[in-house]
């Protein structure tokens, strides 16, 4: 059984940052809901962010994020309402648990990589908060680290 907070890369350097960046940094971010946390990982100039809505279809995907800022606002609102909310587990544990990112494509100074999601949260009043997308990020050496450029998310994890 993989350990969820155990970087898969030890001895590759590339993959390495990328999976620190993707994993570790983003979900510490997101649950202090602090984007200076990440915002050196993104290349802003060109940024382009798809939202797939969950669905298989292209004709559906959107143009949700045309620039790091209007992702940034989402992200926000997104960490933001998260943080208001009272889970019956460790959110960390439980977020780490639930991601997986052991695929990643690099030709030269680009990457495209897989990162999915596929389990849950338990909540305080029972209920479950489900995690169950994926999503592809085209990320490229820029100014000497590994950076997000773009993305195509909440992609429908498996998909079809």
């Amino acid at each position: 059984m993989r350990d969820p907070f155990e970087n898969p890369f030890p001895s590759d350097s590339a993959r390495h940052a990328i999976w620190e960046m993707l994993v570790l940094r983003d979900i510490d971010a997101f649950l202090a809901a602090d984007w200076s946390k990440v915002e050196d990982d993104f290349v802003e100039e060109g940024f382009i962010g798809i939202d797939a809505q969950k669905q298989v279809s292209p004709d559906t995907w959107r143009l949700a994020f045309p620039t790091l800022s209007a992702y940034r606002q989402e992200w926000l609102k997104q960490a933001k309402d998260f943080a208001e909310q009272s889970f019956a587990e460790d959110a960390r544990t439980a977020i780490f648990t639930t991601t997986t990112l052991e695929d990643i494509e690099i030709e030269g100074d680009m990457a495209l990589v897989r990162k999915k999601f596929d389990g849950g949260i338990s909540k305080s009043d029972g209920s479950r908060d489900v995690l169950l997308w994926q999503t592809l990020y085209y990320c490229r050496l820029h100014q000497g680290r590994w950076k997000i450029s773009g993305f195509t998310g909440y992609l429908p994890n498996p998909m079809g």
